[in-house]
């Protein structure tokens, strides 16, 4: 049976909303991280087999397959097919685990799991609620509101950080580390997993960004404690301790490990679980933790184990929650900073941080990682991967 391996794995820095890629087309992201995977990698796009993409909003800018469009955009030949596909906040790993599964079967050789989401030109829930008026509820069936209790994410974060005792202090301590962890790794020109692309500066003259705009060198703990809460008149959660509206793009490119070598490739990793589960659709946010404990046991390991974890901070409340429930170690979570600092740009995500994991495996010298994300009406996507 083939093994699966991954070769390169790349993302675009990650824009605020109104920022660097304000003016750049979605597919032209996705195209500029299709071309650049490739050619990292030293891999005529030929070659491919597929290309799999995630993408949350698919409508306007996003819609008509834009995984099939960023290909023709990237100047790949025509031959090369494409699929977009939504799994909300997971839908990028969703692809990774795609194109390794295809690999896997032996249907393909050579395939890119990818992911784009421009949130300054598609607003999100633009595909469900076009003017705006419902808060992303406007398309949901009536009837799936009488059986079950359909709430915004922010509700949901607000519960978890109930039910795992949460207050705004341990929050906003969190969210402010990530920013530490994340301008600390950008100070040391760490980001290898980034690739420069071309944007626009304040002022509208071109520019090429090489980092994450939503980065702070200092966050100042006085104005995060005065952060008015978005959800609850007396919550914990906040704009400065949620993750951040973004502009982005990323690829992995997946290989069939013996035509890897056979072309004079280097195999730079191996997967060693790929998971997805569903969870409670009211609390939405707490499906890592299933989703962890799932991919563990497939891969027969422990949280001791593990040198790198990756949760992904849609919430601050996200991590603290999946930490204090596994017992897992916060030195080892997020060690990069995580969404609330970078950013988290939907369907762009989840590659992203399989390509931040994998940068940061080799700057460290780790050797596992495990990568989980949660997931809009209860659901988590959880991969375990192994440096080669």
């Amino acid at each position: 049976m083939p093994e699966p391996v991954i070769i390169e794995a790349i993302r675009t820095p990650f824009g605020k909303r109104g920022g660097a890629f304000r003016e750049t087309r979605p597919d032209s992201l996705l195209a500029h991280v299709l071309a650049g995977v490739v050619a990292r990698a030293g891999l005529p796009a030929e070659r491919l087999d597929d290309v799999v993409c995630g993408t949350v909003t698919q409508a306007g800018e996003q819609g008509a397959n834009v995984g099939r469009l960023g290909v023709l955009l990237a100047g790949f030949p025509i031959a090369v097919p494409a699929v977009s596909l939504n799994r909300m906040c997971g839908s990028s790993q969703q692809a990774v685990h795609f194109a390794a599964q295809a690999v896997a079967a032996g249907d393909a050789r050579y395939a890119i799991g990818c992911g784009v989401e421009n949130m300054t030109r598609v607003r999100m829930f633009y595909d469900i609620d076009p003017d705006g008026r419902h808060g992303g509820f406007g398309g949901l069936n009536p009837k799936l509101f009488e059986r079950h209790e359909i709430v915004h994410q922010g509700e949901s974060a607000e519960r978890v950080a109930e039910r795992w005792r949460l207050s705004r202090a341990a929050l906003d301590e969190f969210a402010m580390e990530s920013h530490r962890r994340a301008w600390q790794a950008l100070a040391a020109g760490r980001n290898r997993e980034i690739v420069a692309t071309p944007g626009l500066d304040e002022s509208g003259g071109a520019i090429e960004l090489a980092r994450d705009e939503g980065i702070r060198q200092q966050v100042d703990p006085a104005r995060m404690a005065a952060l008015k809460t978005v959800f609850r008149e007396n919550g914990v959660v906040t704009a400065g301790n949620s993750s951040q509206i973004s502009d982005g793009a990323s690829a992995v490119l997946i290989a069939d490990r013996e035509a890897a070598l056979a072309d004079g490739l280097r195999p730079r990793a191996r997967f060693r679980a790929r998971v997805v589960v569903g969870s409670d659709p009211t609390m939405q946010l707490d499906g890592v933790i299933p989703a962890t404990r799932l991919a563990l046991e497939r891969a027969r390991l422990t949280l001791r184990d593990i040198d790198w974890f990756e949760v992904n901070e849609a919430f601050a409340c996200v991590p603290l929650a999946w930490a204090r429930e596994l017992g897992a170690s916060l030195d080892k979570l997020n060690p990069w900073g995580g969404a609330v600092a970078h950013g988290h740009p939907l369907g762009a995500t989840g590659a992203g941080l399989m390509a931040k994991m994998l940068a940061g495996l080799e700057a460290t010298g780790g050797t596992l990682g495990l990568q989980t994300m949660c997931i809009g009406h209860g659901m988590a996507t959880a991969t375990i991967i192994e440096r080669i």
